[in-house]
């Protein structure tokens, strides 16, 4: 298809429309950059950016809609690879990379601390996640012209029961993804707009409906073209700009070498000044008094009850400010409603007050390469050990983790034949390469620019967006002077990885039509993933269980329609599990990694690459490799051991953390598949590779 004349018309028509698309994106900016300079307001840009991208995505959407079944799931098979690639990107490109990523190596460094792994393992498991998928998985399932991942389970094993639990895994895995997309939508909106966190959340989600919902593949596909371009941009201007700023060149990742030295400088300087030592003890002193605490969980637990209501009282008697007023309410709401829940808030607290009392607020050296000291003393050696560890097992998550993702691999079912699937990773690895380049620059000169220009500023001429960001989620921003010298110190911020994107250009100085941009580009990486993923949940819910096991008698046209309204059940339930704000973005994606990792990997490489591997062993295998995962995960989570009376705190194996549990998920499900597949030989369809 690729060789006939009549497609390569329609790709040049495509270059055309892209090409016209760049240039009145780019219009509109300068459009927006002049009216703010001619006294456009700022609290009308936020707005304006969103519903304007938002309604241009709806658009795309329903331009493409689309009711048969071919173009519903996999766009036609008639994506030019460059186009697939460029929506693989963005689709690729989530919440996750966009907006948490830079702020991983931010708070984390290049390689993180003994219990968190650090940003660049998340850089280099992603993109070489993709040359797994060149090499092992994408040629292999293009060839077979199917529809969803597990249609490969059921092709090459036969059965039902492989089609059922792959297709239960990437509802799992999906969800625990989409649930992190849809925070972000939630995040930005609610910056964009002013409105509630939850608001923001309904009105981002009805720009996925509107991709998904109406067209399928063949809408998602030419929306999230249009998103990557919005994301390329919204990143690589800040990170330019800062980088000219501080340095004269515009070309981040080749310069920012330069600020690495002068970070090491200033680390120095904060770990010696009598100031940030004076906020440690502090919060050392916290750190006690949050341990005394729990001692007597119950009387502590009514004693800050007591002072709360004592507070909401007096601030009536007063007559102050409804706005106290009502944060003073909040503040009782939030106290925990029984001891379970008061021991498990107390020990979270004691942990981070004592994380907060150490040099640089808890935070690594930036360019340290694994936390502790291999030459030192016992304990450091066992903390560079350990962090050393979790560094790898990251790595190998998510380098498994993509070889292993549904919504990723269903993108290259797209393609018009077998050497364009090929073709389209090369494309997806060149669009990612663009800003995974700039990433860690970005973290760097963000970081130079908090400890060179913010620290050391009074509290009374902090710039105003400190105090909105943190109205919107004070987890995310949060500066106290804790010891009440007036002046800000290092140890006295707390930011979320999920701020570091979105208020760079706000930190840099730069017009606020750029802060705009960044978040409509943040907007974009969320919603380019999210249409995906919904698109698989509600496919595995309806075309490989609903249709499979429950009525087989139904019609493609039909299939299409119920597929869409599980969409919209799927899309609700998880933007309230979202509304929870249960974890940030980076902790959900890295645990949907493991998780598809677990599931899908080892079942799938030694179905293409083995011909002896059989439908019992692939059932056993997928199901060992994701009970381990899961069982690993779920029984270090801080309320499954409240509810289960076991100890706080986590029981980790090797040291490894729990959201890393694919790392004994996929060696279990490679050793499981194997053995059983062994025993039990016949159970097996014989498919052409």
């Amino acid at each position: 298809m690729a060789s006939e004349p009549a497609y390569r018309a329609y790709e040049r028509r495509l270059h055309r429309i892209l090409a016209l698309y760049v240039a009145g994106f780019v219009a509109y900016l300068a459009l927006l950059a002049w009216a703010e300079r001619n006294g456009l307001p700022r609290h009308w840009l936020g707005p304006i950016f969103l519903f304007s991208t938002v309604i241009m995505y709806a658009a795309i959407g329903i331009y493409g809609r689309t009711s048969d079944p071919e173009e519903y799931y996999v766009a036609g098979r008639r994506i030019p690879p460059m186009y697939n690639g460029m929506a693989a990107a963005a689709d690729w490109m989530s919440a996750a990379s966009f907006i948490s990523l830079a702020g991983g190596l931010y708070l984390q460094g290049f390689s993180g601390t003994a219990g968190q792994a650090g940003g660049l393992a998340y850089v280099l498991g992603w993109s070489g996640g993709f040359c797994l998928v060149a090499l092992l998985i994408a040629p292999h399932l293009r060839r077979l012209n199917l529809y969803t991942v597990p249609d490969y389970f059921s092709v090459r094993y036969g059965g039902r029961w492989p089609r059922v639990i792959a297709a239960g895994a990437a509802v799992l895995c999906s969800f625990t993804y989409v649930v992190a997309q849809i925070y972000g939508i939630g995040l930005i909106a609610s910056r964009l707009t002013g409105v509630q966190f939850e608001i923001g959340i309904l009105l981002g989600l009805g720009g996925v409906l509107l991709c998904s919902f109406l067209g399928g593949m063949r809408a998602i596909t030419w929306t999230q073209v249009a998103q990557y371009v919005v994301v390329l941009l919204a990143f690589l201007i800040p990170v330019s700009w800062l980088a000219y700023k501080q340095l004269g060149n515009p070309l981040a990742p080749l310069v920012y070498g330069t600020q690495l030295q002068k970070i090491a400088e200033l680390e120095k300087k904060l770990m010696q000044d009598p100031a940030e030592k004076q906020v440690g003890a502090i919060f050392l002193a916290r750190a006690h008094a949050y341990e005394a605490k729990l001692r007597n969980i119950d009387e502590a637990l009514a004693r800050d009850r007591t002072a709360a209501q004592e507070r909401i009282r007096a601030l009536k008697a007063q007559g102050a400010d409804s706005a106290l007023i009502v944060r003073a309410h909040r503040e009782f709401a939030a106290l925990p409603k029984d001891a379970a829940g008061a021991r498990e808030a107390r020990t979270r607290a004691v942990q981070e007050s004592y994380e907060r009392a150490k040099p640089l607020g808890g935070l690594p050296p930036h360019s340290q390469a694994y936390a502790g000291d291999p030459q030192g003393t016992p304990q450091e050696q066992e903390a560079f050990d350990i962090s050393r560890r979790n560094f790898l097992a990251l790595m190998f998550c998510l380098m498994l983790g993509t070889a292993g993702l549904p919504h990723l691999l269903t993108r290259y079912y797209t393609t018009p034949s077998v050497a364009t699937a090929r073709a389209s990773v090369a494309w997806s690895v060149f669009f990612i390469v663009l800003l995974y380049l700039s990433a860690p620059a970005l973290a760097a000169l963000v970081k130079f620019e908090v400890m060179n220009n913010l620290v050391g500023s009074s509290f009374g001429a902090l710039p105003p967006w400190i105090g909105q960001w943190a109205k919107v989620d004070p987890s995310l921003l949060s500066v106290a002077d804790v010891n009440g010298d007036g002046i800000l110190q290092w140890g006295e911020i707390r930011m979320g990885a999920d701020i570091i994107m979105l208020a760079t250009p706000e930190l840099g100085g730069l017009p606020y039509v750029v802060s705009g941009l960044v978040a409509a580009g943040g907007l974009a990486a969320a919603l380019s993933t999210a249409d995906g993923l919904l698109l698989t949940i509600s496919n595995a819910l309806v075309r490989d269980i609903y249709c499979h096991e429950i009525n087989r008698n139904i019609t493609p046209e039909y299939r299409v329609i119920l597929s869409k309204f599980a969409l919209l059940g799927v899309a609700m339930a998880a933007a309230i599990a979202a509304s929870f704000k249960a974890a940030e973005i980076l902790p959900l994606v890295s645990a949907s990694f493991s998780l598809a990792a677990s599931a899908f990997v080892p079942a799938m490489v030694l179905g293409i690459f083995w011909r002896g591997a059989s439908r019992r062993g692939a059932v056993a295998g997928m199901l060992a490799g994701l009970g381990i995962t899961v069982y690993y995960m779920v029984v270090n989570a801080p309320p499954v051991r409240a509810m289960l009376g076991l100890p706080p705190g986590q029981w980790l194996w090797l040291g490894i953390q729990p959201l890393l549990a694919g790392v004994f998920g996929v060696p279990v499900g490679f050793a499981v598949t194997t053995a059983v597949s062994w025993l039990w030989p016949a159970q097996r369809v014989r498919v052409s590779m």
